[in-house]
């Protein structure tokens, strides 16, 4: 893998299949109608629910967050790729580049939880004035400070999706290679702006469920869920084009996006175990009373569920080398995980709206569907009439070429 030499002053011409060049036709067509059909049929059948309080939006929070958490793991991919350089994935990057330039409508889709922000947040509510913690705190969960960081944070996000895909589009007509070294440069600063708005996005959306609790690495936690959601994804989008792009994305890209998959379930896990371990130890009570509230009755075998399905069973599974490099295999895994990436938002939501057990509900999943359908319908959208790869990047040749050592 090459990730340390400059970019190609010149595109080098490559035969590509003529699928590489179009998103499959379904993607186009079907896609959009579909994800934005199934999308309004859902939120239509949660609405009636809306008037029943917290139960709604906690469900919806949940499906929000799985959503919004996979584009941002798309952004990541991006900055990262033309961050560090690297070459194996450029066949694999457009892909993350749509599923990032989803957030636009993601921040559109979050207008009901701000409409829902007294029954989420108890710092919302008249008598948190009356609470002497959240007093101390008002300066900053306020409201309408909360609304515009959430609003600022959503449209930096949305900004540097779309930026950084609009130049890979436009390196597709001229194959300049000067934007290849301008999205260089941008990368890392993006990368620094995005590791903040995401700790602050992931203090002020679930941290302060509970006002009372706090954890220093919560955004880091949040960060590895994202990222396995998105290396998850990005497996089954690119499983699913192969029949249009051939043999463009490999077995070797593959192998690549099983490893990457793996050493996040590691990272995840050790984040999880660290921010655990340590409120343990302090037992400072308004610390340990969260983790409380997941290991007591109702949520002790969530939590079971929870360490076992998203470290333990996926760590033996993926560590195989076959397993990531054999379809089959690496969709199950790829599936399995995205499902234990929604319990993870599922256990660190649902408790603070229900701290006597997990009660699921059909809301859990019209909502799940209506905000994964609306997502569907724009990745569609943004997939209609484009090159599944970056058909003149200056790495591309050295991505089709590559293989693990």
């Amino acid at each position: 893998m090459r990730t340390d030499a400059e970019p190609e002053t010149a595109h080098q011409e490559v035969a590509l299949p003529a699928g590489a060049t179009e998103p499959p036709r379904q993607w186009g067509r079907k896609l959009p109608a579909v994800g934005f059909g199934l999308g309004a049929v859902a939120l239509g059948a949660s609405v009636p629910f809306a008037g029943g309080g917290p139960r709604f939006y906690g469900s919806y929070l949940v499906a929000w967050l799985f959503a919004v958490s996979i584009a941002l793991g798309g952004l990541f991919f991006v900055l990262l790729h033309h961050g560090a350089r690297a070459g194996w994935s450029t066949v694999v990057r457009r892909l993350a580049e749509h599923l990032a330039a989803t957030m636009p409508l993601l921040a559109v889709l979050a207008v009901p939880l701000a409409l829902g922000l007294e029954e989420l947040y108890p710092w919302a509510r008249p008598e948190a004035a009356q609470d002497e913690l959240l007093a101390a705190k008002s300066a900053w969960l306020d409201p309408g400070f909360f609304l515009a960081r959430a609003a600022a944070v959503l449209g930096i996000w949305s900004l540097l999706a779309w930026w950084f895909r609009r130049r890979s589009l436009a390196q597709d007509a001229s194959g300049d290679p000067a934007i290849s070294r301008r999205l260089k440069a941008l990368a890392a600063p993006g990368l620094i702006v995005f590791g903040l708005t995401l700790t602050v996005a992931a203090f002020d959306w679930i941290m302060s469920l509970d006002p009372h609790w706090y954890s220093t690495i919560f955004g880091v936690y949040f960060f590895a869920g994202s990222v396995v959601a998105v290396f998850s994804t990005l497996i089954l989008l690119a499983l699913a084009a192969r029949s249009a792009v051939g043999e463009v994305v490999t077995a070797e890209h593959f192998h690549d996006l099983g490893k990457l998959l793996f050493a996040f379930v590691v990272f995840w896990a050790y984040i999880a175990f660290s921010q655990f371990m340590l409120i343990w130890y302090g037992n400072i009570p308004e610390e340990t009373l969260w983790y409380a509230h997941r290991t007591g009755p109702g949520w002790e075998g969530v939590t079971v569920a929870l360490a076992a399905g998203h470290f333990v069973l996926p760590f033996f599974f993926l560590l195989s080398r076959a397993v990531k490099r054999r379809a089959a295999t690496l969709v199950a895994g790829a599936v399995w995980m995205l499902a234990m990436h929604y319990l993870d938002l599922y256990w660190l939501v649902m408790p603070n709206l229900d701290p006597h057990g997990a009660h699921p509900h059909a809301l859990d999943l019209t909502t799940l569907v209506a905000v994964v359908g609306f997502g569907a319908g724009a990745f569609g959208l943004l997939a209609r009439r484009r090159a599944l790869v970056p058909v003149r990047d200056p790495r591309l040749a050295e991505s089709l070429s590559f293989e693990n050592v």
